[in-house]
C-alpha cells in the first residue's frame, strides 16, 4: 500500500521529530495515523524521509525516521507555460499538470486570454491559488518535488524562456507537425506552451517560431487548455527517460 505523504518546509536533521501544524493536524485528526504506522515526509525539494509513528496526539504525531533519501530531478525537466484560462480552469490545469509531472509552471498573459491578472491584490490572490493547488496536487500524487509556480509572463518574458530552453514545444491544433515526430533532448528544459481556449494569436505564433520554438499538434482531437499540458506530459514521459 502506498504510504501517505506530508509536506514540511524542511526535513529535520534529528532521527526523531514532531509533525505539527496543518500537516500534523491532518495526519493525526483526519488520517488518524496511529503508533506503528508509517508515512512519508517530504520537503518539496526532493528530500524524503520514511517515518514510523511513535506517539499520536490530538493534532500532532511523534515520528522516528527510518530512512532518508533525495529524489533526483527528472531529465529533461518540463516547464509548462499555461495561458490563463477562465474561472477555476486555471487551478484544474495546474493540478493536472502537477500530477502528470510538470517541474515548473509559468502563467502566461496571452493575447486571447479572457482572464486578466492585474499586478495588484487580485492578481496576487490568483497566483497564490495556483501555488497552493500545485502543493496539494504534489502531496496527493506523492511527489517529492513541488513544482515552482512562477510570476506571470507576457510574450516578451515567454520568448526569454524559449531562448534558455533546450527545446520549446508550442501546442496548437490543426498543424501538420506532430509531437510524436519531434526529436527530444536528453537534458535541459523542455518548455511546453499551452495557449488559451481561443488558440494562440497568429502574431504570437510567429514570434515564438521566430525565437526557435517548434509548433506542433498532439493528436486529431482538440483538447481544452486545462487538460492539454497533462496529456503532453504523458507523451513526454513515455518518449524520454523521465518515467524510467
Amino acid at each position: 500500500m502506498t504510504l501517505a505523504q506530508f509536506l514540511v518546509d524542511a526535513l529535520p536533521p534529528a532521527d526523531a521529530f514532531t509533525l505539527d501544524g496543518p500537516e500534523g493536524r491532518h495526519a493525526a485528526a483526519v488520517r488518524r495515523l496511529r503508533v506503528g504506522e508509517r508515512l512519508l515526509v517530504a520537503d518539496g525539494a526532493g528530500g524524503v524521509a520514511r517515518c514510523a509513528v511513535t506517539a499520536a496526539g490530538r493534532d500532532t504525531l511523534e515520528l522516528s525516521v527510518e530512512e532518508r533519501w533525495t529524489e533526483p530531478e527528472p531529465a529533461p525537466r518540463v516547464v509548462v507555460v499555461q495561458a490563463l484560462p477562465k474561472g477555476d480552469r486555471g487551478e484544474l490545469a495546474v493540478e493536472l499538470a502537477t500530477e502528470a509531472g510538470a517541474d515548473a509552471v509559468v502563467p502566461w498573459r496571452a493575447t486571447r486570454c479572457v482572464t486578466k491578472w492585474d499586478d495588484g491584490p487580485r492578481g496576487a490572490k490568483a497566483l497564490d491559488r495556483w501555488r497552493k493547488t500545485a502543493r496539494e496536487a504534489a502531496k496527493q500524487s506523492r511527489r517529492a518535488r513541488v513544482p515552482d509556480v512562477a510570476d506571470p509572463v507576457s510574450l516578451r518574458g515567454l520568448l526569454g524562456l524559449v531562448a534558455d530552453s533546450a527545446l520549446t514545444l508550442v501546442l496548437e491544433a490543426g498543424l501538420s507537425a506532430r509531437l510524436a515526430e519531434v526529436d527530444l533532448p536528453a537534458s535541459g528544459d523542455i518548455v511546453l506552451v499551452v495557449g488559451p481556449e481561443g488558440g494562440i494569436a497568429p502574431e504570437e505564433l510567429d514570434a515564438l517560431a521566430g525565437a526557435g520554438a517548434r509548433l506542433v499538434r498532439m493528436g486529431p482531437s482538440v483538447l481544452r487548455t486545462s487538460t492539454a499540458a497533462a496529456v503532453a506530459l504523458g507523451a513526454l514521459g513515455v518518449r524520454t527517460p523521465r518515467w524510467d
